[in-house]
């Protein structure tokens, strides 16, 4: 395994930030180890909906956790806000960081992952490939 590490700055976007990493370093099948930070805004989709929802105020990122590779990134986060109160789903586009973010990545290197069309789910979906080196 290997393994990376990175920090995000003020108002840099979440998940293109770690889009743009994983093609840079031509991450096959990256994971999250660790992540912590803040958020100014987030945007996260709840489960079973079919749009995602904008939160404007400060948030502390808990987890993240998920899949990311050249082909698509799959991540969950869990932020709290100043009253304690914990919320979390899938990760979008206009998480934009407050103070920092502090990541840690893995990446296998006996897998490629890739994001296909399922047709049961109508959801791109991971597809675990084992290399045979």
């Amino acid at each position: 395994m290997k393994v990376f590490a990175l920090r995000l700055k003020l108002h840099e976007d979440l998940k293109q930030s770690l889009k743009n990493f994983v093609i840079q370093e031509d991450i096959k099948a990256g994971f999250i180890l660790s992540a912590i930070g803040s958020l100014e805004e987030a945007k996260i989709r709840f489960a079973n909906q079919a749009i995602s929802t904008v939160l404007t105020e400060k948030f502390e990122i808990i987890a993240l956790n998920g899949t990311i590779v050249t082909t698509g990134v799959h991540l969950h986060i869990a932020i709290s806000d100043r009253e304690d109160k914990t919320i979390g789903g899938h990760l979008d586009y206009g998480c934009i960081i407050y103070t920092t973010a502090e990541i840690v990545i893995g990446a296998s290197e006996e897998f490629t992952f890739n994001r296909t069309f399922d047709q049961q789910t109508g959801y791109q979906e991971l597809e675990i490939i084992r290399d045979r080196s």
